[in-house]
């Protein structure tokens, strides 16, 4: 009878009672989408890599957001100074560079000012400012960007740290395919699933991903194409300066005809030496000035553009009909081929308007672009030629000649200005480009400084500052007129856009998914047309071309022998890796002691422990309290978030070995991110490591019995988590759950609350109830994609709250959720233990171990490689700087360990 009325009041429930319990699995996904925690098992591989390589703060960059009106222009009035330096300055040198044997026809004018209107309205505009812009690196440009990019959407890396749970994220790349993959485990299904490619686009871009990930030959050219590339943009930075400065210098023959050419080369050379000695103060303080010149310097040029259009020829605007193209080649015939050396110098500067994208956002550069340089550097070419239809003999300095007397001196400085403004924007684009190279191991090790606490990208490295300076010096008193200079700058500038039209093919087809016919037309269009253009510098090699082919040619060399070496010793390392149990043994030992204090023992390895490590125990049978295993990983992203810098994972617990307690940490890092201090880097890993100690714990209690068990970061969205409260609040009043929630709504508590809930609605009947906040597909699509970007406990950084937060917490009135209290609390009590254990050990003092290990080549190898690895690496190797200089660590705290490894 009593089981019958007990039935009855089961089947007799309200209308509100039904809804409640309908909700409450709505309710537990609001919680569980607030915390993204997701709840199924994953086998580990040892391996941080997948997780050192995700960073998830990592968000669109440049265009991604849209700025207001009054930001915009601001930002467009600032890059007018940092942006356009070098292209503002090509009119100086662009005529005498085409026409060095003189004008011989009069219309040959029009066929050069109608290759200058269309060639930098079809590269610059075109094919830079609305379409490359587009391509960034969440806010950074340029041929490693673009690698960059690619390499997020396709392993293209050549090293080798890849590892089986790589493959757990999906395959079929972004979007929608990877939430219906993650909403189909939800259902659990545990089968693998294929996604079926939803169109053709998207198989042509798996395929391009194929392709890349499984041919090396293709991953290694792609490789070579970005260190050629990069290399031929630092060779650039000697010649521009040597070109711009020595152009500008030279209309003092204007007013002084007695000065030599050699006396106009010193006065050009010691600029030169001014201009590279002041790169260690950085361009932060004098920034400001530099917009207002290059505005002046633009308004001026365009001013006396359309005063000489008027004065001498307006009918030299016939030159926007292209007709009078075909009609200069056909006129001039091979001649006129050769000429185009000097037209592309028109499009000088592109790359740096490209690689300085981080600091301005796309719409500003349009618009400033658009409204500013256009008008400006075209009316400047259009005037001048309008003057040389008249004074066609006064081509070899056309600049200064079209220039009215009154406004000679204001021309002069302002074009002395901007060429040193030019310059210095390529400068500072060449040490970017090096900061790059290095930071993934394609470069020897330079020190690099950051001159701006406000701008990370502005940058300074001593040794290649010096390198450039003596290579822009040797090239102007080499060769002491633009003529020669200007062919060899032109090769540069030619080779690195036909790197870059590569480059964003495989973008537009890997990245964007573009219409294939699109994609052809761009492909088709830029590099025939610049294939036209390298195929005439190249033709005037002997005669200037060979300089900055033999300076990129040296850097690849050294680029592609450090990145050689550099893979082939993770490769080395990567084979015998120490596993976690051999270290326990190891530390099981009884000779081997335990010092006081932390140690740092930094390794390149991602995979493991690395070979060197028993070496070091072998001789010195002594172990830290606290060792941690650091790995300092740069990205291919510009920016990772101070709070995703660490991961860790632990290695011996207090429990094991001999009471020492072993970490290994990943310091994830972007390209532009700076290194801090040893001394800074120590305190904040050590106090991220107590984070970690804390979640450990906190989690170790929920999955006592569920084994491995994923878990989010420390991203989670507190306004989710309150809100959910808040409902629940008001449905439920005062249930267990709220009441042990009420007092704080730190990420930890929250966590524990849901953990508390979900055993309580198993057994102990606590339950809460939330209105629906949205449908059902909806609210399961959106768990699905917080589930898909959980990581696992061992690497989780929290916020900085302290456990004793979780003794304020509010009574729960059932025996369910006070016994999982009582565990939680005994828990944190062996936690505060842990952290304080840390923090005793790190004010005992910090050491910080290296192991220095000598590359050889082993003994059956060829000669080639012989006399490479042993002699040139090494030479690299012993004359660049080392890691603890890298680092800043002081030699006091220094320990080194030697080994050596045979590639």
């Amino acid at each position: 009878m009593a089981h019958h009325q007990q039935q009855g009041q089961q089947v007799q429930m309200t209308t509100a009672e039904r809804k409640a319990s309908s909700c409450c699995s709505d309710d537990m996904a609001d919680l569980e989408l607030a915390l993204a925690l997701p709840p199924a098992a994953v086998q580990r591989q040892d391996s941080l890599y997948r997780d050192a390589t995700r960073a998830a703060g990592h968000h669109g960059g440049a265009g991604g957001h849209h700025d207001s009106w009054a930001r915009t222009l601001r930002l467009a009035f600032q890059c007018v100074g940092v942006l356009y330096g070098d292209i503002g300055t090509s009119p100086l040198y662009v005529y005498p560079s085409t026409f060095t044997a003189g004008i011989g026809h009069v219309d040959d004018l029009l066929g050069v000012l109608s290759l200058v209107i269309y060639s930098f309205l079809l590269f610059t505009t075109v094919k830079y400012v609305y379409i490359a812009l587009r391509a960034n690196d969440d806010g950074d440009g340029g041929t490693f960007a673009l690698y960059s990019l690619i390499s997020r959407h396709a392993k293209v890396s050549l090293v080798p740290n890849h590892q089986a749970e790589d493959e757990l994220r999906n395959v079929a790349g972004d979007g929608d395919d990877d939430v219906m993959s993650a909403k189909a485990s939800l259902r659990g299904s545990q089968r693998r699933r294929t996604v079926q490619l939803a169109s053709t686009r998207e198989q042509r871009a798996q395929w391009v991903k194929e392709l890349l990930e499984t041919s090396k030959p293709v991953r290694v050219a792609l490789f070579l194409l970005t260190i050629v590339a990069s290399a031929m943009v630092i060779s650039d930075a000697c010649l521009t300066p040597a070109i711009s400065v020595l152009s500008a210098v030279g209309g003092l023959k204007e007013k002084a005809p007695n000065l030599t050419t050699d006396q106009i080369v010193w006065i050009t050379v010691a600029i030169l030496v001014l201009l590279f000695s002041v790169q260690r103060f950085g361009t932060d303080k004098v920034g400001y000035l530099f917009a207002p010149v290059i505005l002046l310097w633009l308004l001026l040029i365009g001013g006396v553009g359309v005063y000489n259009l008027i004065k001498h020829d307006i009918t030299v605007l016939r030159a926007f009909n292209p007709k009078y193209i075909v009609d200069y080649f056909r006129r001039n015939g091979k001649d006129g081929w050769v000429s185009l050396g000097g037209v592309l110098l028109c499009f000088t500067g592109t790359e740096a308007l490209f690689a300085d994208l981080g600091y301005f956002s796309i719409r500003s550069i349009q618009l400033s672009f658009g409204f500013g340089l256009v008008p400006a550097v075209l009316l400047a070419y259009i005037g001048q030629a309008a003057f040389l239809r008249r004074y066609p003999e006064l081509v070899a300095n056309a600049f200064y000649e079209s220039t009215p007397e009154r406004l000679f001196w204001p021309t002069f400085v302002l074009a002395l200005a901007a060429s040193v403004i030019g310059s210095q924007a390529m400068i500072s684009c060449a040490f970017a480009t090096i900061s790059h190279s290095q930071a993934l191991g394609c470069f020897p090790r330079v020190k690099i400084l950051h001159t701006s606490r406000v701008y990370q990208g502005q940058l300074y490295i001593p040794e290649v500052n010096f390198f450039l300076a003596l290579a822009a010096c040797v090239v102007t008193l080499a060769f002491k007129t633009t003529t020669v200079i200007a062919e060899a700058h032109g090769i540069c500038v030619v080779l690195v856009m036909l790197i870059t039209t590569v480059l964003m093919t495989l973008v537009m087809l890997l990245v964007w998914r573009a219409n294939a016919a699109c994609v052809a037309l761009f492909f088709a269009l830029f590099a025939s047309a610049e294939s036209v253009y390298l195929s005439s510098v190249l033709y005037r090699f002997a005669h200037g071309g060979y300089i900055p082919v033999a300076m990129s040619a040296a850097l690849v060399a050294v680029m592609a022998l450090w990145h050689y070496v550099h893979v082939r010793r993770y490769e080395h390392e990567l084979e015998r890796t120490v596993s976690h149990d051999a270290v326990r043994e190891l530390l099981a030992r009884r000779d081997v002691a335990r010092v006081p204090g932390v140690g740092l023992f930094y390794t390149e390895l991602v995979q493991g422990i690395p070979p060197v490590f028993p070496h070091l125990v072998d001789k010195i049978p002594s172990i830290h309290a606290v060792l941690l295993f650091v790995s300092v990983k740069h990205l291919p992203v510009p920016h990772v978030d101070a709070a995703e810098r660490f991961l860790f994972r632990q290695v011996v617990a207090a429990g094991d070995g001999n009471g020492s307690r072993v970490f290994r940490c990943v310091a994830r890092y972007g390209y532009r991110d700076p290194l801090e201090e040893a001394k800074d880097f120590a305190a904040g890993l050590v106090e991220r490591l107590q984070y970690y100690v804390r979640d450990v714990g906190l989690y170790g209690v929920q999955a006592a019995s569920g084994g491995k068990v994923s878990y989010p970061s420390s991203r989670c969205d507190s306004s989710r988590v309150m809100a959910a409260m808040a409902r629940a609040r008001s449905v439920t009043g005062s249930t267990g759950l709220m009441s042990s929630m009420r007092h704080s709504a730190s990420y930890t508590e929250s966590v524990a609350a849901l953990a508390r809930a979900r055993s309580g609605t198993g057994g102990g009947g606590i339950g809460i109830v939330l209105s629906a906040c949205a449908s059902e597909r909806e609210r399961e699509l959106q768990l699905a994609r917080a589930r898909s970007t959980g990581i696992f406990a061992e690497e989780m950084l929290t916020p900085a709250e302290s456990f004793s937060e979780l003794s304020r917490m509010g009574s729960v009135r059932t025996t369910t959720a006070t016994a999982a209290i009582k565990i939680s609390m005994e828990e944190v009590a062996r936690i505060e233990e842990e952290q304080r254990f840390i923090e005793r050990e790190m004010e005992k003092g910090v050491v910080y171990i290296m192991g220095e290990a000598e590359v050889v080549a082993r003994p059956h190898s060829s000669l080639l490689k012989k006399v490479l690895v042993n002699y040139a690496y090494a030479f690299l190797r012993k004359n660049c700087r080392q890691g603890e200089k890298m680092l800043a660590i002081p030699k006091a705290q220094l320990l080194k360990v030697g080994m050596s490894y045979e590639i």
